[in-house]
């Protein structure tokens, strides 16, 4: 085609036209297509109400299915849990369970359990938060949120001698660990929960804003740790704010800078702290990104599928492409009805933390249940529970 000065633009064609003067063709943007949406997730509803134990079958109905809470026989679901009733059995007068505060046992065995696991397990089997166990032991969860120095509270944390420091940073613990537990149980909206809430960002808020957050490591001796002025989130924090959504919306300024933190390089070396003279570890400071391999997924199960319905419930799975591909192929690894069997890959540590304990096994297992159609059924109830958590599209079958 050929353009004269005279000649006006053709047809369909962005310029400026000038008279006597040549007319050059502007390019046009024409935006991308949008992207397709994402596939719809299968639930294999009828397979889970069949297989799964009576938790997840109650879990299905309430979380993924919606099912109003006034149907027959609803409400009676999770209390047919023998792994429910059990930990309501071993736990004393005083709302306390004997393994302390917050231990976790190993393997499926529920022996040993600490208070704030226990309690967050019974969360997850559908246990009401006002029947009279669970109430007792809401009021000591309460309790350790107070800021004070009381060494009697620490249960298995009590350090020799109550050294001072160890004593604050064991209550410190306590106290995220009871705030995220509250938040589970749905007291968001108490304002002894969130003025603790509160005080816990503004703690990490600080760090974020101090140098010690670009480089926050000391050498000491032949080896790399974290000064006592450094103060990370903890898993415990990050599943209490994953269960406050109001909460997180009037502190969006620290939830941006808390993504930021959650998707860096996980240092290599393990988190020890100075404290005074002593170097103590900090398994449950997040240093950075918790899982960015298949690898990673695979070798803890438990602890990955706590991580992803962690950052689902926050909102930000979708906006890291690493824990969506992650997500993807886990939902990949099921049968064609949805079903998800576990791969030769997938480890079951025999021990977890304690911030993911809580989430598995739901079912019976420790009673001679089959551990294989359990952790199937779990697994694949919690894959589904994810996915609705980040926005997918589901399709009960």
């Amino acid at each position: 085609m050929t353009l004269s000065p005279s000649s006006p633009p053709p047809a369909g064609i962005d310029s400026v036209y000038v008279p006597g003067e040549l007319t050059v063709p502007r390019p046009v943007f024409v935006p991308p297509p949008p992207p397709p949406p994402p596939p719809v997730v299968p639930v294999p509803a009828t397979w889970l109400l069949a297989q799964g134990s009576p938790a997840v079958q109650f879990r299905l109905l309430r979380d993924i299915a919606g099912q109003p809470s006034t149907s027959p026989g609803w409400p009676r679901v999770p209390y047919a849990s023998r792994a429910g009733w059990h930990l309501m059995a071993m736990q004393d007068h005083d709302g306390t369970w004997p393994g302390g505060m917050l231990t976790a046992p190993g393997g499926t065995t529920l022996e040993g359990v600490g208070t704030i696991p226990a309690y967050r397990r019974l969360l997850e089997l559908g246990w009401d938060t006002e029947a009279p166990g669970m109430v007792a032991t809401k009021r000591l969860l309460f309790r350790l949120l107070a800021e004070d120095t009381d060494p009697t509270l620490l249960a298995e944390l009590r350090p020799e001698g109550d050294d001072e420091e160890l004593v604050l940073r064991g209550r410190l613990q306590l106290r995220e660990a009871a705030a995220a537990a509250l938040a589970q149980a749905g007291f968001e909206d108490d304002p002894r929960l969130r003025g603790a809430a509160r005080r816990l960002i503004d703690r990490v808020h600080t760090f974020f804003k101090s140098p010690l957050a670009q480089k926050p490591w000391i050498r000491v001796g032949n080896q790399h740790v974290l000064p006592p002025e450094v103060s990370p989130p903890s898993f415990h924090l990050l599943v209490m704010l994953s269960y406050m959504p109001q909460f997180r919306s009037e502190h969006y300024q620290f939830m941006d800078q808390l993504y930021s933190w959650l998707t860096q390089p996980w240092p290599r070396q393990v988190p020890m702290q100075q404290m005074g003279e002593r170097l103590i570890e900090q398994p449950h400071f997040v240093l950075g990104d918790f899982l960015t391999t298949r690898s990673a997924l695979d070798g803890d199960m438990p602890s990955a599928l706590a991580w992803l319905e962690t950052m689902a419930r926050m909102g930000i799975l979708g906006r890291h492409e690493g824990w969506v591909k992650l997500l993807e192929r886990t939902l990949d690894d099921r049968s064609r009805k949805g079903v998800w069997t576990p791969p030769r890959s997938v480890v079951m540590p025999a021990n977890v933390p304690s911030w993911s304990w809580p989430l598995l096994p739901l079912g019976d297992t420790e009673w001679g249940g089959n551990l294989e159609t359990t952790l199937s059924a779990d697994v694949t109830f919690r894959l589904c529970l994810i996915a609705k958590l980040a926005g997918r599209t589901l399709d009960l079958l």
